[in-house]
């Protein structure tokens, strides 16, 4: 049964057919499209466009279509071209003549929207809740990790030494700004297609903030023809998602990193590590570099939707039978890699010595500048001595704080004895006390304030 076969004198083409039809990707709104057709049958009934006989019917119908697709027995035709075209036909085996009045002033136009707009709003508070659990594997880590100290990185090159605490909690806050977003969408999102008809509205009087509330959206659509067309909440989906992939992704290539040899930084757990099957020493980090990877797939399902987006005229077009399969695959890559990584993450063993071990006295390099900051000395000028301190060391093969006194003073008569004490990198951290730095006491409170953050979410 098709619902819009009355003006054709003939089928369609079979593999015009397959092409057309959208059940294997939109079946996944069988619930949304149920709930949408129940709300649809209570306004049209106090429209006066079903007897309270009809309405009956139709709703313990719907109610027992929806049955079937909780226990997993509706059975699909090879005629359902849609989901739509699903219930509908199964509903007309249920209640018989009836189901066709379910459609009065509805089109699948603006039923495909609501259905998907339904979906969406399902959908984020799960991954907003995957998001939370991986925050708090990572604010676990930080806490396991006290003042471990750990060498920072600019350009991947050593900078200065930071508390591996501060570390952890770097990539908390990305995930926080990506659960933002999605929260921000979920307004946008929550705005009723259904009522709007194919383009110009129902001509039934429904009450459509009634419609609206029932659904649990925030307002109807206040124009048809824009509403059956927009796609800007899946686009700004894709795009919260795949932020979220890149976030991921950076987290991942510096656990890549820090898990290799030439790092030592951090070990694997076995359970979430793979071998190889011809080097039997191998420990590889695949689960890191999976999702290093699907940053990439999110990119192009992102850019994928844009440009089948960009050229469409107003209202609906069949191109927009598109959009559904690249939210879906990407709602369920996030979902499928967030629990995996925080399992990852909560698993991983810090090697506190490799780290130290990495911290020289070169990085303290600026605390040397600032040494003479204190001294009186504009930072330009000191930057350029520390500098030569640094050239000097390194030619000569020593370290910082194996540079004499002399040699010191003979490069600024300010230095005094006190100076090698500025190169101790505990000493170099516990000055960076300023809200945001990586001082003992500003990162106990950044994971006090981020633990209050996790917890009052949870109240």
């Amino acid at each position: 049964m098709t619902l819009w076969g009355g003006r054709f004198s003939t089928k369609l083409n079979d593999q015009a057919w397959d092409l057309n039809t959208s059940l294997p990707v939109d079946q996944r709104m069988a619930l949304q499209d149920v709930d949408g057709s129940l709300a649809w049958a209570d306004a049209i009934h106090k429209a006066g466009i079903l007897s309270d006989e009809e309405h009956g019917q139709i709703t313990r119908g719907l109610v027992a279509v929806r049955a079937e697709f909780v226990s997993g027995e509706f059975s699909f035709v090879p005629a359902d071209e849609d989901i739509h075209t699903a219930v509908e036909r199964r509903l007309g085996e249920l209640i018989g003549t009836a189901a066709g009045k379910l459609h009065t002033g509805r089109s699948r136009n603006d039923q495909v929207a609501t259905d998907f707009r339904l979906w969406m709003l399902q959908a984020i508070p799960e991954l907003d809740a995957a998001l939370k659990n991986l925050q708090a594997a990572l604010v676990e880590q930080a806490e396991l990790a006290g003042e471990t100290l750990m060498p920072g990185y600019t350009h991947l090159q050593r900078a200065q030494p930071i508390l591996l605490a501060h570390w952890w909690l770097s990539h908390f806050h990305p995930l926080g700004r990506d659960r933002q977003r999605l929260a921000d969408l979920t307004k946008r999102v929550s705005v009723l297609p259904l009522g709007c008809g194919a383009l110009a509205g129902t001509p039934v009087p429904v009450d459509r903030v009634a419609l609206a509330e029932s659904l649990g959206f925030a307002e109807p659509a206040s124009n048809s023809l824009d509403s059956v067309s927009d796609r800007d909440f899946a686009a700004e989906f894709l795009f919260c998602a795949t932020l979220t992939g890149v976030h991921l992704s950076k987290l991942a290539e510096q656990i890549v990193l820090y898990t290799s040899a030439e790092f030592g930084f951090f070990e694997l757990s076995d359970a979430y590590s793979t071998g190889s099957s011809l080097m039997p020493q191998k420990k590889n980090p695949d689960v890191f570099e999976l999702t290093r990877g699907k940053a990439g797939t999110l990119i192009g399902l992102l850019t994928g939707l844009l440009a089948t987006l960009k050229g469409l005229p107003s209202t609906y077009d069949k191109d927009l039978q598109e959009d559904k399969a690249p939210v879906f695959q990407a709602a369920d890559t996030l979902l499928m890699m967030l629990p995996v990584l925080a399992g990852a993450i909560q698993t991983i063993t810090a090697k506190p010595k490799r780290m130290r071990a990495a911290i020289d006295s070169f990085m303290m390099a600026t605390d040397l500048a600032d040494y003479l900051v204190g001294k009186g000395i504009p930072f330009r000028e000191t930057h350029a001595i520390a500098g030569k301190a640094v050239r000097a060391a390194a030619e000569k093969g020593i370290g910082l704080d194996q540079i004499s006194l002399e040699a010191y003073q003979a490069l600024c008569p300010a230095f005094e004895a006190d100076v090698y004490q500025v190169l101790d990198p505990m000493k170099s951290i516990e000055k960076r006390n300023a809200i945001g730095g990586t001082s003992p006491e500003a990162v106990k409170n950044q994971i006090d304030g981020v633990k209050r953050l996790l917890s009052f979410e949870n109240s």
